[in-house]
């Protein structure tokens, strides 16, 4: 079962694995078997499942609200987002401004079919609306009872210190900040850490496993495996790019092996409890294509990595790691 951590400085706990439904629920698996997963991540004890409005057009956020129709409402922790197009693309169909914030809201929870959510997330940076726009919005949200905490995604320690001085100002919480993090990818590791500890904010870290190469399942050489993220030109075979154009990467990736198996580790679950070792990380988000996923995944939930064998962990991966934390303000785009 499930391990539970607090988010950020607030009293909300959330289990340290949380299931996620990006690329997943309303595109790249069918709505039964997206419901199987979602009531397996039940039964390991999660509780808590974050979404966003852009994740398969909204979509996803309609499959993840009928999964869970029915179970209590108050023992559930669920997550969206919003900031990216959603709908037709129109002139304010994106972005933080109070317009897009405040329909956003009451469409989210529509499809979640929920009268609040307990975290309300800004998906990027928006550098086209005034910051203090932005969190007034947020700040109404909270006080209509629509979102109980906000949190954001991607942001730069500079951006997490004036989101969270206008936050306390106006009498909300921002807990936490929801970045990509992995054994591989530690981009976060140098300021936004160490800014959010300082501010009572935790990482809800998105891609744990780097998009399944810490998994080991694309070997060097090797074509990718059919069915596989490489292989899904949705989106998926983007994101997975990074990491599959460093040859040194993959070969790298299968140095862990011995490391996971002194454990009694699959790679995966290696990599899920590398990120939950950081004390600032409240939760890994994993995804799922099958309910055998969640089971296993969960499996990485309590695991305490000895000293010793984290450095091993840093030598074999070596100069594979990305920890360049400039990475964080390209993820925000520059216009919307």
């Amino acid at each position: 079962m499930v391990n539970y951590r607090f988010l950020g400085s607030s009293g909300l706990k959330i289990s340290e694995i949380t299931y996620g439904n990006w690329l997943t629920h309303g595109s790249q698996v069918e709505n039964d078997t997206a419901v199987a997963c979602v009531h397996a991540a039940l039964d390991v004890g999660i509780t808590t499942f974050d979404t966003a409005d852009v994740y398969a057009n909204t979509k996803a956020e309609s499959v993840l609200g009928e999964a869970l129709r029915g179970q209590r409402r108050q023992s559930l922790e669920i997550f969206t987002k919003v900031y990216w197009p959603t709908g037709p693309g129109g002139a304010n169909d994106s972005g933080l401004s109070r317009k897009h914030i405040l329909e956003s809201i009451d469409g989210s929870l529509e499809r979640l079919q929920t009268d609040y959510v307990d975290l309300y997330q800004a998906h990027r940076y928006d550098r086209s609306t005034p910051l203090e726009e932005t969190m007034q919005a947020f700040a109404d949200i909270v006080r209509a009872g629509k979102a109980l905490y906000i949190g954001v995604s991607e942001w730069t320690a500079e951006q997490l210190r004036a989101g969270h001085a206008l936050a306390t100002e106006l009498g909300f919480q921002l807990i936490s900040n929801q970045p990509q993090y992995s054994a591989l990818w530690r981009v976060i590791e140098a300021e936004v850490v160490p800014a959010s500890k300082e501010l009572g904010i935790s990482q809800i870290v998105w891609s744990p496993v780097a998009q399944g190469v810490l998994s080991g399942k694309y070997a060097p050489g090797a074509p990718v495996p059919a069915g596989s993220r490489a292989a899904d030109q949705k989106g998926g075979a983007q994101m997975i790019q990074r990491f599959l154009e460093r040859p040194q990467v993959l070969a790298r990736v299968q140095d862990l092996r011995p490391i996971a198996d002194e454990l009694g580790l699959t790679l995966a679950q290696l990599a899920v409890a590398w990120v939950l070792q950081n004390d600032n990380v409240a939760a890994a988000l994993i995804g799922a294509s099958r309910p055998e996923q969640v089971r296993e995944n969960v499996k990485a939930s309590g695991v305490t990595i000895p000293a010793e064998l984290l450095v091993r962990i840093d030598e074999a991966l070596g100069d594979a790691v990305v920890t360049d934390p400039a990475e964080t303000a390209k993820s925000s785009p520059a216009a919307r």
